[in-house]
């Protein structure tokens, strides 16, 4: 260091340098600021001025160093040391059943678990990393050969200039997408109008033309993003899974794809696509599929690659159609769990073939984030079956200072005072009595997925909850044929008794049925299945500590304090007392031995597995459990009865002897099994 420098000096740079990375790394890789945006700037204004005094004191790896340099004379084409493949697609889920089928039978019944990511439509780029210093960024370009834009990468906010670790890998290559938000896209549109420049069409055109521009300072006004999804030549720098990656580059101040979910079969990964289009929807930026990646790594190397793309990894698309159309007004409705949801009312307009009237604006942070106004111009996206929403403003074409939507406080129905969930997004009205809410509950109530009760449809729950002759669940089994003839429109006498008869049957449906149709938030019929096999009567679930809740695998803490709440509540005693009442079954029928067969010997006992085990993987003893009666469960709580410990058994074994838990090793198992 020149002794020129005063040393009070080097080390308030290089001061600011570590907090600007710290709170870089808060914002924009953990989602968790601690200061003001004002603030931050402030940093980057003294590190800024320190630098211009001392130049011989500014590093390669400076955040100032984003605002970019001169510009370059042309971009550079490099080989990757390892291909960059694009991914094999489908838009059928038909074809994506049978990849998972193909994959699983070319592991031979090997246990694989599957990583689902959101398919963001941006442009597909690397990182390489030098002992913790950023050498290096290309694009995908053919797949062996790309260019060289580190000068535009250097200039995103989302790329750390130097890893977070004082014992960086020796060489890290990974793989991401960078893109724009929609929100980002909108703004940057306005300033174009403002130049008298032509507003770009979509975020994936900009991504991809500022990616390549010769001019950094272009793209540093852009505030291009970046996801890292995929791991390419590494040194030094090991991880089994691709959790256990996204995990260490998270830690690394590298932004990890958001929304992961982990499955442990191609079946469980399957069954969860509908819900995930409908994360799609909430997300920032454009997504236009999942992907489903093999977790292991190890299986990835068995499955190999084809000439083009890897065998481990399918992309299941969407088709994406958008329109741009004028928003007439927004209005907000209440679902059956208190949930307001704004709703934009637009200009009708057609978009893939349909003519779409309304879109999702989910909830009042997103009418903020958007900044949509009613009277503007707005661009409406349909994916697939995905409800239409709206994407982005298009504030260029604002004629006039339009007045900001003022979420209401109060329920539109019932006058009740609103209340945001604590940390979460989503403002509801806490009556239970609530009109509007009861609508939207006998609705769910009647459904396929809850009592299934044929023919009681929405026209027919409107004028029963008009007329008072309804007002919670029990009352519909109080119904007579002849009151519906007389009362409501439209039911003829034999439309009456099919429903009275329909109404009458759900009585039996099973406990299952009444937890999914009684509208407790976050359990629906995968989660009342799994709860039901734990706790087959209405008394042994309510008896239920939320941490005896929590310890059912698939449940956790969300979901049990949910349920015991609902439980413990005045309104969830009074619903469940007044079901009793009527006659409906509150129990689950458990399967009844066959004549002549022995118990098993696990029957009604929980296990957790923790450890390395000799004799089976993890998965084999889960299933030999469950066969003879056992269930597994992934958390120690007073409720467990046995675990099972292998090598190098960690915190889930202190755990056990704190509770007095039963501790087996895989020979005592095999006893209890009678092997």
């Amino acid at each position: 260091m020149p002794s020129s420098a005063p040393q009070a000096i080097a080390e308030r740079l290089q001061q600011l340098r570590d907090l600007i990375r710290h709170h870089d790394q808060k914002y924009y890789v953990e989602a968790a600021p601690e200061i003001s945006d004002r603030e931050y700037d402030r940093l980057i204004d003294e590190l800024k001025a320190l630098e211009a005094q001392h130049p011989e004191l500014i590093t390669p790896d400076s955040p100032t160093k984003r605002i970019g340099d001169a510009p370059v004379p042309h971009l550079v084409q490099v080989a990757h040391r390892i291909p960059m493949l694009s991914i094999d697609n489908t838009y059928s889920r038909e074809e994506l059943a049978a990849y998972f089928q193909r994959t699983d039978k070319l592991l031979e019944d090997q246990p694989i678990e599957w990583v689902r990511e959101f398919k963001i439509d941006g442009v597909a780029a690397s990182l390489i990393y030098e002992d913790g210093q950023l050498v290096r960024g290309l694009t995908r370009g053919n797949g062996m050969v790309g260019d060289d834009v580190t000068h535009t990468l250097r200039t995103i906010r989302d790329v750390p200039l130097r890893l977070l670790t004082r014992k960086p890998p020796r060489y890290l290559e990974v793989r991401g997408e960078v893109y724009m938000t929609n929100s980002d896209l909108a703004d940057l549109n306005l300033r174009q109008a403002e130049a008298g420049l032509e507003p770009f069409k979509n975020t994936r055109n900009v991504t991809a033309g500022t990616m390549r521009t010769l001019d950094a300072r272009i793209a540093a006004e852009r505030n291009l993003r970046f996801f890292c999804h995929g791991v390419g030549y590494t040194e030094g720098f090991a991880a089994k899974t691709h959790m256990q990656f996204l995990s260490q580059i998270s830690h690394l101040g590298i932004p990890a794809t958001p929304g992961v979910c982990l499955f442990h079969s191609s079946a469980a990964a399957l069954a969860a696509v509908d819900a995930s289009e409908e994360e799609m929807t909430e997300l920032d930026f454009e997504v236009d599929g999942l992907v489903f990646k093999v977790n292991q790594f190890e299986l990835r190397d068995q499955l190999g690659t084809r000439s083009k793309s890897p065998r481990w990894m399918i992309a299941y698309k969407v088709e994406k159609y958008e329109a741009v159309t004028r928003l007439e007004n927004i209005d907000v409705q209440v679902g059956k769990t208190g949930t307001i949801t704004p709703v934009a009312y637009l200009q009708p307009v057609n978009i893939a073939d349909t003519t779409v009237s309304r879109a999702s604006l989910h909830n009042a942070d997103e009418i903020e984030r958007l900044d949509v106004r009613i009277g503007d111009w707005v661009v409406v996206e349909k994916a697939g079956k995905i409800i239409p929403k709206v994407m982005r403003v298009e504030k260029h074409r604002r004629e006039s200072e339009l007045p900001k939507f003022e979420f209401p406080t109060r329920c539109p129905q019932c006058d009740s005072q609103l209340v945001r969930d604590e940390g979460g997004v989503y403002i509801r009205c806490t009556n239970p009595a609530c009109p509007a809410q009861l609508r939207q509950r006998l609705q769910y109530y009647a459904s396929r997925a809850g009592m299934d009760i044929d023919t009681l449809g929405e026209k027919i729950i409107d004028q029963l909850v008009d007329l008072g002759m309804v007002r919670n669940y029990d009352d519909l089994y109080r119904l007579k044929a002849e009151e519906l003839v007389e009362r409501i429109d439209l039911v003829k006498e034999k439309k009456a008794n099919k429903l009275i008869e329909a109404i009458r049957d759900s009585k039996d449906r099973g406990l299952a049925h009444v937890l999914t149709a009684i509208a407790i938030r976050h359990v629906g019929p995968r989660v009342a299945r799994v709860l039901t096999r734990q706790f087959p009567t209405i008394e042994a679930l309510a008896a239920a500590t939320p941490e005896e809740l929590a310890a059912v695998d698939e449940i956790g803490p969300i979901i049990a304090n949910s349920v015991y709440e609902f439980m413990h509540s005045e309104h969830g005693q009074a619903t469940i007392d007044g079901l009793r009442h009527v006659g409906v079954k509150l129990t689950t029928d458990q399967p009844a031995p066959a004549a002549g067969s022995k118990a098993k010997p696990l029957e009604g006992k929980t296990f957790v597995v923790t450890g390395t085990l000799e004799k089976y993987k993890r998965e084999e003893i889960k299933e030999l459990i469950e066969q003879h009666g056992g269930r597994v469960s992934s958390s120690i709580s007073k409720s467990t009865d046995y675990l099972v410990a292998g090598e190098k058994a960690g915190s889930k074994l202190e755990k056990a002897k704190q509770l007095g838990v039963k501790v087996l090793s895989e020979v005592e198992f095999e006893e209890l099994i009678g092997g």
